[in-house]
């Protein structure tokens, strides 16, 4: 049966038509930014119509950033779009006209379901998938299932506090674990040492024009794909709070397999070596405890609409 997945970012909206296998067959793609929330809500419905128009569709799933209600229907909050307790399931399906299963989940609880279903998770039953972005995202699978929780809000991993009085949060609270685990914490960390050591930065200090503030994250990690010191050093930093972390959600979890993906993902054993060394040197019981893989995510851009797809058949 082929499904549609919709990907809704804070700047586009990526939708598919996928196959039984996590194939997708066909793409469209809207524009999402500077919508109004029912603006919003006609993009994805008339993304969904074109598909549709081409292909026999049985189901429909929306993958949304930010906090999805249990329902799998209601955008209780999303911090880049303007849906506040927003029934986005019933608002889509009206826009529609069609009588099909259609569910909504959080854009990296669809990631996560399409790497446990398609890639690199496909060969176990307890996954934790880490999206290292802007923020810390994540999903967890228990026993071949979705973690949803009470309210549907599970695995906001970024959010486990980590540092005591750390760095401020976002989300209100300081010292959480994508404070130190995420694109944000690149830029931070690189704009730091350019500051008290320009010399250091150099490479990165001539992208930017000499000033740290200019300096972005991903320009991190593609000087240190170049064999920039300072960009390895601060990936390997990274990766070490990735490992560090992990250790204590295997303590909770006990997974088989972290998966990480995202932008800053891309760093590839830049990332993971050191992530790789921090989980085995912080697992407790370390030598008895049996050590989960952590690898990179497989499915790429398209892991949302493939994620999304396949839980709206279930």
């Amino acid at each position: 049966m082929y499904a549609i997945g919709v990907d809704i970012g804070g700047t586009k909206i990526a939708a598919g038509v996928v196959d039984d296998d996590g194939r997708i067959i066909a793409k469209t793609r809207r524009q999402s930014s500077d919508l109004t929330p029912d603006a919003l809500d006609a993009a994805i419905v008339d993304a969904c119509l074109e598909l549709a128009a081409a292909h026999d569709v049985g189901a429909i799933g929306l993958a949304a950033p930010g906090f999805i209600g249990a329902d799998q229907a209601t955008v209780l909050f999303t911090p880049n779009l303007p849906w506040r307790d927003h029934p986005l399931r019933d608002r889509v399906a009206a826009g529609l006209g069609m009588n099909l299963p259609l569910v909504v989940e959080n854009d990296a609880n669809a990631a996560g379901w399409a790497e446990f279903r398609f890639g690199v998770g496909k060969d176990v039953d307890d996954m934790v998938l880490l999206t290292l972005g802007t923020g810390l995202g994540g999903a967890v699978i228990a026993r071949g299932r979705l973690v949803l929780g009470t309210w549907g809000v599970a695995a906001e991993i970024g959010h486990m506090r980590v540092v005591p009085n750390g760095y401020p949060c976002g989300c209100g609270q300081r010292g959480c674990w994508e404070q130190y685990v995420s694109g944000s914490a690149l830029q931070r960390e690189a704009r730091a040492v350019a500051s008290a050591d320009p010399a250091r930065a150099a490479t990165l200090l001539e992208r930017a024009g000499g000033d740290p503030e200019a300096i972005k994250g991903p320009w991190v990690t593609k000087a240190a794909i170049t064999g920039d010191p300072l960009s390895i050093e601060l990936l390997a930093d990274l990766g070490r709070w990735v490992g560090e972390g992990c250790a204590s959600v295997a303590a909770l979890l006990d997974p088989a397999l972290f998966v990480l993906g995202g932008g800053v993902a891309a760093a590839g054993d830049l990332v993971l070596g050191p992530a790789r060394a921090a989980f085995s040197t912080h697992l407790s019981a370390r030598g008895y405890h049996p050590e989960a893989r952590i690898e990179l995510a497989s499915m790429g851009n398209d892991a949302g609409i493939v994620g999304a797809s396949d839980l709206a058949r279930l």
